[in-house]
């Protein structure tokens, strides 16, 4: 993709996961769930936000236009 606000919300959303994976992971989640479920809340945020752009974005809009009309994105949508 092309459009400079998709890729930065794919690092945002990117960034974000990962936030909520370390929370996940960490020692103190098993006494503390909500630090987990804030990073939670974040990481669903930003890919809200992302797919919100999405729809909207004539770049997105090409790219999933140009996989829809080739052979390996029928192969992969099948898995």
């Amino acid at each position: 993709m092309a459009c400079l606000i998709c890729k930065d919300l794919e690092r945002t959303l990117d960034f974000r996961r990962s936030k909520y994976f370390e929370a996940r992971s960490a020692a103190y989640f098993q006494v503390s769930t909500k630090l987990a479920a804030q990073k939670n809340v974040d990481m669903e945020r930003a890919k809200s936000d992302l797919e919100e752009h999405q729809l909207a974005c004539a770049s997105a809009a090409k790219a999933r236009q140009s996989l829809s009309k080739s052979p390996e994105a029928a192969l992969d949508s099948g898995r």
